[in-house]
Formats: structure tokens, C-alpha cells, sequence
């Protein structure tokens, strides 16, 4: 999604957020992540403002003083950015978002902006969560990486964990964000 992402030509307009939809974003958030309030107000505290940020393609950007916050596609779910997962795992809340661990093959790939495939989520080197935590298609996942300390990606699962162990074949996650892309190369817009 922010592969060739150029803040000077892809983005249309910023503007500020009425009070009554970032009520809504913020309600979204707290039902969607694994997030409490108190950390939620840390990190955007209910005082500050968001600007929302219109991008090509039907991407949503927010930000906090000029940083981003979150963004989304279309109307789809909100994502943290790596840099505020980054700082939530730095905060002792590690946990935004369910966790699933690539191996250390799969790491360059994901590098170059490519969904993550089942085998590097089965191999050795990979995690998928448990039976009883396991995750349907279509939720927002943090990438960790084997031997890495924080998450290296963001994305959402095309298949069940449970039919990923299964299958084992194709893509298991759709890749929207990793270290090393254009929206992590941006601190401010």
C-alpha cells in the first residue's frame, strides 16, 4: 500500500477531524485493538486534535501534531502505524494487535513488500497462535520476525490461522505496511 508512497504528489488535502468522529475512530480503536482507554489517552490524549490526511487511492491518513497515527483504506479497518506499535511495545503494551511470527526466510520478502505466504507462518521458525486464540480471515496482524525484537509489518489475514496450518499453501497474510516502506520512512506530514 506504501510501496511508491510520495508525500509531495500523493497527497490531496489535510483537515482537521470534527470532535464527533474522532468520538467514532476512538470507539472503533478500543473495540477493534487490543488497546485499553488509559493507553489509547497516552498515546492521543482526548484534548488533541487528528488530522486527517487524504491520500490517493482512498487511503486515510491521521496524524498527532504532523505524525502519523493510524490509517485505513477505503473505509476498511484502522491500522497503526509500525512507528506507534513501536512505541506501544516500548510502553510494556505489546499487544495492539495478535501477534503471528515469520522465519527468517520470509523476512527479505517481506522487506520488498510482499504478503506473507503459510509456509514461513508453519515452518519452524514460524508462530501462529494456539487453537483457542485462533484468528479468522480478515484481521489485522503484526509480523514479528524469528530472532527480532519488534514487529517488522502490518497486515491482515487472508485465510483462518487455523486453515493456514491446514492448507499450508498461498498467501496467509496480506502485507499493508513494513519497515522500510515510504510511510515509515515519513516521521512528519
Amino acid at each position: 500500500m506504501f510501496k511508491k508512497f510520495q508525500p509531495s504528489t500523493d497527497i490531496a488535502g489535510q483537515t482537521p477531524v470534527k470532535s464527533s468522529v474522532q468520538r467514532g475512530i476512538r470507539s472503533t480503536i478500543l473495540s477493534s485493538w487490543k488497546i485499553d482507554a488509559e493507553t489509547l489517552e497516552e498515546i492521543w490524549p482526548k484534548k488533541e486534535s487528528i488530522v486527517h490526511v487524504k491520500c490517493r487511492e482512498h487511503v486515510s491518513i491521521y496524524t498527532l501534531h504532523g505524525e502519523p497515527l493510524l490509517f485505513q483504506s477505503f473505509d476498511g479497518p484502522y491500522f497503526p502505524t509500525l512507528r506507534l506499535l513501536h512505541k506501544c511495545e516500548s510502553l510494556l503494551h505489546p499487544f495492539i494487535l495478535p501477534h503471528v511470527r515469520i522465519d527468517r526466510g520470509a523476512i527479505r520478502f517481506l522487506l520488498a513488500g510482499a504478503h506473507m505466504m503459510c509456509p514461513g507462518l508453519t515452518s519452524a521458525g514460524g508462530s501462529l497462535p494456539p487453537a483457542e486464540d485462533a484468528l479468522p480471515a480478515g484481521t489485522a496482524v503484526a509480523f514479528d520476525a524469528e530472532g527480532k525484537e519488534f514487529a517488522v509489518g502490518i497486515g491482515f489475514t487472508k485465510l483462518g490461522t487455523e486453515e493456514m496450518k491446514s492448507v499450508n499453501k498461498g498467501i496467509a497474510v496480506e502485507s499493508v505496511t513494513y519497515v522500510g516502506d515510504d510511510l515509515w520512512a515519513v516521521q512528519k506530514l
